[in-house]
């Protein structure tokens, strides 16, 4: 499992500079940034802290589909022509956000090249990041899907030591996130801690045994039915 890098250093120098189009502004914890259905005009950067992406189906269902984190951007489907936010932003902590006109962004696209290539590389990686998460909700069964999740959301795969997982995440945000019930995800949430995958000390630790099982395909995490 190999968590998607991002330029996070190059974009800083960047929005680093003053310029037109750019604002940076501070979110509390549960702060809305943008609500579905919004005029889209703008693109957003995470300076600090994390943000979630919310939708809600016409018929009422609900589902979390994105966790971003510091060196991400959010709401680029301005770029693409899209006119209306297909999901709400909230700020899940103390925040900085960075906000981007959709005219400074493509000014930014146009007339630095070095600027473009960054952002090019971090789409195709995001990108990766999508299709895996696709392959994952349609051939994992759930238990491996919050396994996989644990994993993304405490840093396994990227340079450095894994970090807890800081952020206040309820059960039932978990089960929208990998397509499953609260109920399951306490039974799976209780199991891990059971067999040594992950503990509790204020925060959830995740540990490398969690990853072990996921990369070898333990009988612990296997379900018979693929798609719970």
């Amino acid at each position: 499992m190999k968590e998607p890098k991002h330029p996070a250093s190059g974009f800083e120098t960047y929005f680093a500079t003053p310029g037109a189009g750019k604002a940076t502004v501070g979110f509390k914890k549960n702060a809305v940034i943008y609500s579905q259905g919004d005029p889209a005009e703008s693109i957003f950067y995470v300076q600090k802290g994390r943000a979630k992406l919310h939708v809600v189906s016409e018929h009422g269902k609900e589902a979390v589909v994105a966790i971003m984190e510091a060196g991400q951007f959010f709401g680029e489907g301005c770029l693409n022509g899209d006119t209306a936010r297909v999901a709400t932003a909230i700020s899940l902590g103390d925040s900085s956000i960075v906000s981007i006109s959709k005219d400074a962004m493509r000014e930014a696209l146009k007339n630095e090249p070095s600027f473009a290539q960054l952002f090019v590389t971090y789409l195709l990686t995001r990108n990766s990041r999508v299709e895996e998460d696709l392959i994952d909700q349609l051939f994992n069964s759930s238990e491996r899907r919050l396994a996989r999740l644990l994993l993304l959301l405490a840093h396994f795969g990227k340079e450095g030591v894994p970090q807890p997982i800081d952020i206040e995440l309820s059960q039932e945000t978990l089960a929208e996130m990998i397509g499953t019930t609260r109920s399951r995800v306490s039974f799976f949430m209780n199991k891990f801690r059971k067999l040594g995958f992950i503990s509790y000390n204020g925060k959830i630790h995740v540990h490398m045994s969690l990853l072990n099982a996921v990369l070898h395909d333990k009988p612990a995490l296997r379900t018979d039915d693929p798609v719970s």
